[in-house]
């Protein structure tokens, strides 16, 4: 499914960096911006300061008159404007109508394989529209839409910068699509084996017998303690070495006089 971000009447060079930013970061480059206030906004300084490196974005998009260029090619609407209006499409929290409408368009996808033939066809694209700063949406844009989409925010004070609007509805539109797997950024705990365990246990009990902490004549149960704390702890090779430097560091200050 096609994705667009539609901007319009947006007066902020900067915001129209900052939403190409925040389209980028989820995976998103078609922009469209419809009569903003500047006509270079696209290559000026703080649109491009703003982007912070999704000039690929800037350079694709397009700057057009009319809602009705920007929509080329769009067949599901979706409209962000946080004023209730009297009638027109219904509001919902972006998640809610994510999940719903991918919900449809897998039921589909099923009906072209011939599982059904009743079913509404998918859309080909997506179009988010977003109005401008001061004024948001006008009715007349929001009307035109299958549905409002509501950001869940504090009910006393829900105004959003208009790079954050964008970036949480791309987020949510991405996650719906499946996301992004998360990289981790350390490499993988290489897990200390039971013989590591043991040998840095037998460490520890010569360590705290030298300074007095174990009586070796009444050990009690002090050891089957402390593995079974180390057990919990899923200790590393690395911590296993750690923790053996203290044993010894132990030792050498109780031999000094």
């Amino acid at each position: 499914m096609k994705t667009r971000f539609i901007l319009i009447s947006t007066s902020h060079a900067g915001n129209v960096g900052a939403a190409a930013r925040a389209m980028k970061t989820m995976g998103f480059d078609d922009l469209v911006l419809v009569r903003p206030r500047w006509a270079n906004v696209l290559r000026r300084e703080e649109t491009i300061q703003r982007a912070s490196g999704a000039l690929d974005v800037l350079k694709n998009a397009r700057i057009v008159e009319t809602l009705d260029e920007a929509l080329d090619g769009m067949t599901h609407l979706c409209a962000t404007a946080m004023t209730p209006r009297d009638f027109g499409p219904p509001t919902l929290v972006p998640r809610v109508h994510f999940a719903n409408l991918l919900s449809k368009q897998e039921l589909a996808a099923q009906a072209e394989r011939g599982a059904s033939t009743d079913l509404a066809s998918k859309p080909e694209g997506i179009a988010f529209l977003f109005g401008s700063e001061r004024f948001g949406m006008q009715n007349e844009d929001v009307y035109r839409c299958n549905v409002a989409l509501s950001i869940p925010t504090d009910p006393n004070f829900g105004s959003l910068n208009l790079g954050a609007a964008v970036q949480l509805i791309a987020y949510d539109w991405r996650e719906a699509l499946g996301g992004f797997a998360v990289e981790p950024a350390t490499g993988e705990r290489k897990l200390a084996d039971a013989a590591e365990v043991a040998g840095m246990l037998g460490h520890w009990e010569e360590a705290l017998a030298a300074i007095g902490f174990l009586d070796p004549a009444s050990p009690k149960k002090l050891m089957p303690r402390l593995n079974q704390l180390f057990n919990r702890a899923q200790l590393s090779t690395e911590e296993i070495h750690i923790l053996r430097g203290v044993a010894k560091a132990m030792l050498s200050k109780a031999a000094k006089p």
